[in-house]
């Protein structure tokens, strides 16, 4: 996490689900599938949406995978049991990826009223889903990796003290753990605003989206802050090596405002990563959704590491548990284009080639995407950039000659 080319992304809401009730087969399939590859580095878990729930236990929904409406409860709690999830949480940790819950959500209903309470709370956290122990451990013997603060309405009593003792509870186990903030762009946040500037957070997965400060203004300097975040990680923060990523809607879907295209955001990353050294990555909301947009985060991810060529092998889906609650979310849209910083490339007149740009160096291109080479029309297989058509990386697929 200390890095700069880590990818976040969310899972647990079904996002696409939402958008598309009808197309099950390409609803969020549980965690283990998203860690056939090396794309993505964390996975927020979400989210755990009460914490005082029956028996004072909290509450997690993860959509049409794991719920109190469609799975069993612990006995004298409105806690459900996702144990078939642990095997697949632990394979995801077993490739390196790091596994966090998150907390709170758009509609969650998390709080304290008390620094006392928050403080008590830790270790209810710990025991339930961290290195402590708990006969309702909704994920059985699997240890995530440390929590995230979505945290989008209420008051933010007691979650100081609530972190200062766990993060002392985590000082004191058998491997690293983290803690993260996912706030809202608009600085200083509304609801976790006050916390960031007391404890020492070991990242923030800014949400650069619905709001007027959202990547899709990234060109107007008065409206995208990543400036202002980044000043507040070096001076303000607790920790001054806190990483401080840009949040990304994975589709036009997935978010009311402020999505962009794969290759936009791939431009917004390199300026970002080299004019700030707070950077530490991107936030993407969510996996369902950057999946069925044409692997969304295989782009970024190769966007962030400067890579291109062969994306990494996407497993195929598995029956998907029984359907339940899901995110809110509007239909899917597939968008798909190549930008370019140079002059227009010149453009091919010939037959079946009308219209087709020349392929250039300098252009990236996504999946399905077209350019013409030495008199050939050729598709992108997936996200390239640099990658010349016919070229050993076997990025292009060629369509026939002009």
């Amino acid at each position: 996490m200390t890095l700069n080319t880590n990818l976040a992304v969310y899972w647990g809401q079904n996002s696409f689900g939402a958008a598309n009730p009808s197309n099950k087969a390409a609803w969020q399939q549980p965690i283990g599938f998203y860690c056939g590859d090396d794309t993505v580095d964390t996975f927020p878990v979400a989210f755990l949406t009460e914490f005082y729930s029956t028996g004072n236990l909290p509450t997690i929904n993860l959509a049409n995978t794991c719920s109190t409406v469609d799975d069993p409860l612990f006995p004298g709690t409105n806690l459900p049991n996702c144990n078939f999830l642990t095997a697949g949480i632990e394979t995801c940790q077993s490739a390196g990826k790091i596994v966090t819950l998150s907390i709170g959500g758009a509609t969650g209903g998390v709080g304290f009223t008390s620094d006392s309470e928050g403080q008590a709370y830790a270790q209810v956290i710990w025991d339930v889903f961290l290195g402590g122990s708990s006969s309702t451990r909704p994920f059985g013997m699997a240890v995530l990796d440390g929590i995230d603060m979505d945290i989008e309405g209420g008051s933010q009593t007691g979650y100081t003290a609530f972190l200062t003792a766990l993060r002392t509870l985590m000082d004191g186990g058998n491997k690293k753990y983290y803690i993260t903030a996912a706030p809202q762009c608009p600085f200083p946040d509304a609801y976790i605003g006050t916390t960031l500037n007391a404890f020492g957070f070991d990242a923030v997965y800014v949400q650069f989206y619905n709001n007027y400060c959202e990547v899709s203004n990234f060109a107007n300097s008065n409206d995208f802050d990543f400036g202002t975040w980044d000043n507040w990680a070096k001076t303000v923060s607790p920790n001054k090596n806190v990483k401080v990523y840009i949040g990304a809607p994975a589709s036009s879907t997935a978010a009311n405002n402020g999505y962009v295209s794969a290759s936009t955001l791939a431009g917004i990353i390199s300026q970002i990563k080299n004019q700030y050294t707070s950077f530490g990555g991107v936030m993407l909301w969510d996996a369902s959704q950057a999946y069925e947009n044409g692997r969304y985060d295989q782009a970024v991810k190769a966007a962030l590491t400067g890579s291109g060529g062969a994306p990494p092998t996407t497993p195929s889906p598995s029956p998907s548990p029984s359907p339940s609650a899901s995110s809110t979310s509007s239909s899917h849209t597939m968008t798909s284009t190549a930008t370019s910083s140079s002059a227009s490339a010149t453009t091919t007149a010939s037959a079946g080639c009308a219209g087709v740009s020349a392929w250039e160096a300098n252009i990236i291109y996504l999946g399905d995407d077209q350019a013409t080479y030495n008199n050939q029309l050729w598709t992108a297989k997936w996200w390239t950039e640099g990658a010349i058509p016919g070229g050993s990386e076997g990025v292009w697929t060629l369509v026939g000659s002009c």
